[in-house]
């Protein structure tokens, strides 16, 4: 199972597109400090996320929430 999830920053309220086949283990890592692009955005908070049987197709969907079409789908799920 691959997921590929998001996180928002209660420090500046951005966002983090991110994918992971251990998620629990990946949060601990984003709070701890321990992933470099969100260390100085602590704490994080879960907003959403997606399950994927395919590492292929999970990739894929986290490159797209990266793209100008993908933010706008996802502001879209996520209602914002």
């Amino acid at each position: 199972m691959h997921i590929v999830y998001v996180l928002k920053s209660e420090v500046d309220n951005n966002l983090y597109v991110g994918c992971t086949s251990n998620f629990d283990r990946r949060i601990k890592f984003h709070n701890a400090g321990k992933v470099k692009s969100t260390k100085h955005r602590r704490p994080l908070i879960l907003i959403y996320k997606e399950n994927y049987d395919n590492l292929y197709e999970a990739f894929k969907m986290e490159r797209f929430y990266k793209t100008a079409k993908g933010k706008r789908e996802l502001s879209k799920k996520l209602a914002l």
